[in-house]
C-alpha cells in the first residue's frame, strides 16, 4: 500500500471565505468523532494524519482554495524524510551526495527541496528527519548507513571537508555589508594575488572599489561567486549562479564553476538554464514530487541523461513518472517575414540617456511572429523595448505606434492588489489558454505583495498576454521561474500569437528559452553602458551566429530530445562547426 501524507498550504486556508472550516464540516472523519481536521493556533487546519481514513479526500477535494493536498507517495518511498518543515508541511526524501573531481547539477521545480537539500548539505541548516527536533551526526550517520552519503557525512564531521555555499538570493548583500566589493572580498581572503586574479576570471575589475550597496544585481552575482571561491574549501556549492546576469557573463561564470572540480574538490550547482547547467555539469540529480508538498532525489545520471530524463518526465530506473507530457524541441521551417504582413516597423531610432547612446536604423515586425531580444547588459534592449511601448520617446527617427500594444517591464511592482483583481480579464477570456496553464488559479486570494518572484512574474505575464492588443512586449520573462514554467510560459506565449493572430517581442537571456520561443532574433551590440545598436531582426541562425561568435561558443542539438547544447571548446564538434561558420544549428 502506498504511503500517504497530507500538506497543508497555510497561506491559502481562509476559513471566511469557505463559511467556516468547510473541510472540517465534510469529512468523514470528523463526523465520526475523530479530530483528524482541527483549528491550529494560527486559526487555519492541522490535520492528524494518523486519525484520516481515505474519507480525507473528500474535504481535500472540497476545499475552494485547493489549501489541503492528500498525496500517495510511490510504494517503493517506505523511509523517512531526511527533513520535514513541521506538521503538515513539505518533505523532502534522501539528498544528492557530492562527488570530487566532478560538478553535480540539481535540476527540477521551484518549491520541490533543492535549497533545502543543498542547505543541509552546507551545513546552514540542520536535518530534522522528519521529527520534531534537530538530528544531531550520529542519527544522521545511522539514517545513510552503507551508502556514499555515511562517508561523506563522516568526512564532515572528521573535519575533513570544509564547504563554501552561495545562497539565492545576492541581492541581500547590501543589507548585510556596507563596504566596497575589494573590502568585502579582502574580509574572505587576505592575498591579495588571489583577489586580483579572481577579480580578472569574473571581470570584476571595474567595480572593486565601488560600495556593495551601489553595484547592479548581475555584479552582485559575480561578487558573491568570487567571495565563495575566496574561502578555502573542499565541497563550493552554487544556488542560482546564473540569476541577473546577462548571456556574456552565464557562459563565462559557466566555465569559471566548470574549472573548479578537481581531484580533491567537488562542486553542487542548481540552475535553471538548462543551457549552462548542460555546459557545467558532469553528473545531475533530478528532484521530482509536488512543489510545497515533497520532493524525492532521483539517481544519479550523467549530464546528457539526466536532462533529457528530466525533460521525457520519466525516470526508466525508478518507474515513475513526474510529468504527465514529454518537452520536445521541434525543428522548426525558417521564418521568413515576406510571406506575413508587417504589423509595425522603426527607422533612425537615436536615445541618449545620460553617457549611454542607442541607435536602431531599421526594421520591422511582422504579425503572427515571435521576435527574441539578444545581448549584454546594460547594451539598450530594455531602452527599446520601452521606446516601442511608449514609455520612452526617441531623440530622432520613427517608430510606428498605430497599433495596441501590451508591455510587461522588467522591473515589477508588488502592490497591494488582489491577483484575482488584476486578472479579472485573464479569468473572463483566457481562463483556459492563460491563467490555468501557468497555475495561477491557486494565486486568487492573495495580494500582489504576498506573492514569491517567480509568481509575482507568472501573474504580470497573464496581464500581459490578457490584454486586447496587436504587439505584446515582454521584459525578461523567465527571470525567477524555474526551468519548467519557463517552457509552459514559452508555450503559453506561442499558442496566445498564434491563436489571437498577434506579435511578440521578448527579451531574455536564457538561449535555450529564446531558442524554443523566438522566429526571429534582434541583436543588441556595442559596449554596456556606452553605446548600443539594435541589428536585424535576423533569421534565427543568421542571428544566433551573431550572438555565438562574441562568446566564442558553437551550439549543436541533441540528438534525442533535439535541445541546443553547448559543444565542449575546442573538441571536433567546435572546430568543425566555426571552420563552417555554422555555430548555431536550427
Amino acid at each position: 500500500m502506498a504511503k500517504r501524507i497530507a500538506v497543508v498550504h497555510k497561506e491559502r486556508c481562509n476559513p471566511q471565505g469557505c463559511g467556516g472550516y468547510l473541510c472540517i464540516r465534510v469529512s468523514p472523519d470528523n463526523r465520526m468523532g475523530k479530530e483528524a481536521i482541527a483549528i491550529d493556533i494560527d486559526k487555519k487546519i492541522k490535520i492528524n494524519e494518523d486519525l484520516c481514513g481515505p474519507g480525507i479526500v473528500i474535504p481535500a477535494n472540497r476545499c475552494p482554495f485547493h489549501a489541503i493536498d492528500i498525496i500517495n507517495l510511490p510504494e517503493e518511498l517506505d523511509a523517512q524524510p531526511i527533513h520535514k518543515y513541521g506538521l503538515n508541511g513539505f518533505r523532502l526524501y534522501n539528498l544528492p551526495t557530492p562527488v570530487f573531481g566532478s560538478v553535480l547539477g540539481i535540476i527540477g521545480k521551484n518549491g520541490i527541496g533543492k535549497s533545502t537539500a543543498i542547505k543541509i548539505l552546507a551545513g546552514v541548516m540542520k536535518p530534522n528527519l522528519g521529527t520534531d527536533k534537530e538530528a544531531g551526526f550520529e542519527e544522521l550517520l545511522q539514517f545513510y548507513k552503507g551508502t556514499e552519503a555515511q562517508r561523506f557525512f563522516e568526512s564532515i564531521k572528521r573535519g575533513e571537508i570544509k564547504t563554501a555555499y552561495k545562497p539565492q538570493q545576492v541581492d541581500l548583500i547590501p543589507y548585510q555589508f556596507k563596504g566596497t566589493v575589494r573590502e568585502l572580498l579582502e574580509k574572505i581572503q587576505a592575498e591579495q594575488q588571489k583577489i586580483q586574479q579572481i577579480a580578472e576570471e569574473l571581470g570584476l575589475q571595474d567595480f572593486l572599489d565601488s560600495k556593495v550597496t551601489e553595484i547592479s544585481g548581475g555584479e552582485l552575482q559575480r561578487v558573491a561567486i568570487a567571495a565563495t571561491v575566496l574561502k578555502d574549501a573542499d565541497l563550493y556549492i552554487f544556488d542560482e549562479p546564473s540569476s541577473f546576469l546577462d548571456i556574456k557573463q552565464r557562459i563565462l561564470v559557466s566555465r569559471f564553476i566548470k574549472n573548479l572540480a578537481k581531484e580533491k574538490t567537488a562542486v553542487l550547482v542548481i540552475e535553471h538554464d538548462l543551457i549552462l547547467l548542460d555546459a557545467m555539469a558532469d553528473l545531475i540529480n533530478i528532484i521530482y514530487g509536488k512543489e510545497a508538498c515533497y520532493g524525492i532525489v532521483s539517481v544519479l545520471k550523467s549530464a546528457k541523461e539526466g536532462i533529457n530524463t528530466f525533460l521525457s518526465g520519466y525516470i526508466k530506473e525508478e518507474n515513475v513518472r513526474f510529468r504527465d507530457h514529454k518537452i520536445t524541441f521541434e525543428m522548426r521551417q525558417h521564418f521568413s517575414g515576406k510571406q506575413h504582413q508587417k504589423l509595425t516597423e522603426w527607422s533612425g531610432l537615436t536615445k541618449t540617456l545620460g553617457k549611454f547612446r542607442l541607435e536602431a536604423a531599421s526594421g520591422s515586425i511582422s504579425k503572427k511572429e515571435i521576435v527574441g531580444m539578444l545581448g549584454e547588459n546594460g547594451i539598450g534592449k530594455t531602452s527599446f523595448m520601452k521606446i516601442l511601448a511608449g514609455v520612452l520617446q526617441p531623440d530622432s527617427g520613427t517608430v510606428d505606434r498605430n497599433i495596441r500594444i501590451s508591455y510587461k517591464p522588467q522591473y515589477l511592482e508588488a502592490t497591494d492588489a488582489l491577483v484575482s483583481d488584476i486578472l479579472k480579464d485573464a479569468m473572463k477570456r483566457h481562463e483556459h489558454d492563460i491563467v490555468k496553464p501557468l497555475e495561477l488559479e491557486f494565486l486568487m486570494n492573495l495580494k500582489a505583495s504576498e506573492l514569491s518572484g517567480g509568481e509575482l512574474q507568472r501573474v504580470a505575464i497573464a496581464e500581459a498576454l490578457a490584454k486586447d492588443c496587436e504587439l505584446v512586449l515582454l521584459d525578461e520573462p523567465s527571470a525567477y521561474l524555474d526551468i519548467e514554467q519557463r517552457l509552459v510560459v514559452s508555450k503559453v506565449i506561442k499558442n496566445v500569437v498564434s491563436n489571437r493572430g498577434i506579435s511578440a517581442m521578448v527579451i531574455d537571456h536564457d538561449l535555450l528559452f529564446l531558442d524554443y520561443l523566438s522566429d526571429r532574433l534582434l541583436v543588441f551590440e556595442g559596449k554596456p553602458a556606452q553605446h548600443g545598436s539594435a541589428l536585424g531582426p535576423f533569421s534565427m541562425e543568421e542571428g544566433m551566429n551573431r550572438m555565438l561568435s562574441t562568446l566564442n561558443i558553437t551550439m549543436r542539438r541533441d540528438e534525442e530530445s533535439h535541445r541546443p547544447r553547448v559543444n565542449k571548446p575546442e573538441s571536433v564538434k567546435d572546430r568543425e562547426q566555426k571552420k563552417s561558420g555554422k555555430l548555431y544549428y536550427t
